[in-house]
């Protein structure tokens, strides 16, 4: 190990930062965040970092380095493009025995600045010794991804308890096991949830040995229109914690590998005039399931609130008192029209989009078609495929040109992605002579012109 990593009180502390640039900046940045007081001493000091030192109730000196300088001060950066310059800090530093970092000079340091994921209280370092920044940063990203920012949240939560818990536990393995059991249990998932209210009288309850009965969850997650990176970091974490997986046929194989290798998988796939799960049993195996006190992932393809009957799913769950979580995802039109490089609202073409559900409850398609002929217009079609040649008629009849661009996606958003273009007048032939299947999405307006110059996703096959 060439650097012990430790953690820096710099409260109220002095710190020196030799240096007035942009890499002065970004230093005094972090330093100010961490609660530090600024010297900065440079013959020029741009006026970003001049108003951040100021603001802070640093000094700001404008003359070369002297030695003097780090005079009461507890760390020492030196961030300037003048190597002996640098080497002179660094070496002033040392002399005193006071930290000193050199921007870029490994070499000159006795202490670095790693990468820095802040979840205050939590805060994760990670450093490569300064042989790979960019290596470090790229795992910081990472890192990003993984932890959601409520884990700080519930650091705090922790903090707020501390003394408590260990005056209740002055064992510390008991300590250990008390709070492993918080972390991995409903206390933590309320907090993750956004719920600080109901994670902190969960805790309080605990500490008091009131053990409240386990009682299941569901969480409701829109899967997005079929690529994995376009979930959400909060769909990842619950999909990795459910107990059991009841899953549409919109949802991805790819996403679908993304759950918890152990958790139970239930298909209750949907489609026009054949529903493996009525929507009823799906419903009560929602309840059914909590009842039992697991945790029930509904996976839905898409956005659950967005023609995908969240809402009736959570009315049942609401009316028996089962706790939920919704996480919205991407939806279709969103997903697969960015993906088709055709954006949905144009200042030159479209000022609104409309999202339109291609059949009915009842099967049919007796839609406002007056409402859906006004100028400037996008339409998106969910589950119109079958209805198309209807759709179409029924624009046409009603105002629309027979000319409007219109565009089929089919599998959007994956690598089996298709995008067929045409108009109004020919889009229910391009479905007959390219055999397009569901699910595929339908787009109607003068926006769709604009797929030629904006495209930059190509699936498997793309014709106009």
């Amino acid at each position: 190990m060439d650097f012990l990593p430790l953690f820096h009180n710099l409260r109220g502390s002095r710190v020196l930062v030799v240096g007035g640039g942009e890499i002065a900046l970004r230093k005094s940045r972090l330093l100010v965040d961490a609660g530090a007081l600024l010297r900065v001493v440079a013959p020029e000091i741009e006026v970003q970092l001049r108003e951040l030192v100021q603001g802070s109730g640093g000094q700001v000196i404008v003359r070369g380095y002297t030695e003097s300088d780090l005079n009461g001060c507890v760390l020492i950066i030196a961030a300037t493009d003048d190597e002996p310059l640098n080497a002179q800090v660094s070496q002033d530093s040392k002399k005193r025995c006071v930290p000193v970092n050199v921007v870029d000079s490994p070499a000159l340091c006795s202490v670095i600045f790693p990468a820095i994921v802040d979840r205050s209280p939590l805060v994760i370092a990670v450093s490569s010794g300064g042989d790979a920044p960019v290596l470090a940063r790229l795992i910081r990203a990472k890192l990003e991804t993984w932890i959601p920012s409520t884990y700080g949240q519930l650091a705090g939560l922790a903090a707020r308890f501390r003394s408590q818990v260990k005056n209740l536990f002055p064992d510390v393995q008991q300590r250990r096991a008390f709070w492993e059991d918080v972390f991995q249990g409903p206390v933590a998932d309320r907090q993750l949830a956004g719920q600080g209210a109901e994670a902190e009288r969960l805790l309080i309850a605990k500490i008091n040995g009131e053990a409240p009965s386990a009682g299941g969850e569901v969480y409701l997650v829109g899967a997005g229109p079929g690529d994995p990176d376009l979930l959400t970091f909060r769909a990842l974490r619950l999909m990795q914690q459910a107990d059991v997986v009841l899953y549409d046929r919109l949802v991805a194989p790819a996403i679908l590998e993304l759950c918890r290798r152990d958790a139970e998988r239930v298909y209750v796939g949907k489609q026009r005039a054949d529903h493996a799960v009525p929507q009823e049993q799906i419903n009560q195996q929602l309840v059914d399931l909590a009842k039992q006190g697991k945790r029930v992932l509904r996976l839905k393809g898409g956005d659950p609130f967005i023609f995908g009957r969240g809402g009736e799913e959570i009315e049942e769950l609401a009316a028996h008192g089962i706790p939920f979580q919704v996480v919205p995802g991407i939806t279709a039109a969103s997903g697969c029209a960015a993906y088709a490089g055709i954006p949905l609202t144009h200042r030159d073409y479209a000022q609104s989009v409309r999202f339109v559900t291609g059949h009915l409850k009842d099967g049919s398609t007796d839609l406002p078609w007056n409402d859906l002929v006004a100028p400037a217009q996008t339409l998106v079609f969910y589950m119109g495929l079958i209805g198309l040649p209807i759709i179409c008629e029924q624009l046409i009849r009603h105002g629309r040109s027979a000319d409007t661009p219109a565009a089929l996606i089919q599998q959007g958003t994956t690598a089996n992605q298709r995008v067929f273009t045409g108009t109004l007048a020919n889009l229910s032939q391009l479905v007959a002579e390219h055999e397009v299947h569901a699910p595929t999405l339908v787009i109607v307006g003068e926006v769709v012109q604009l797929r030629e110059k904006l495209k930059w996703f190509e699936g498997a096959q793309s014709l106009v």
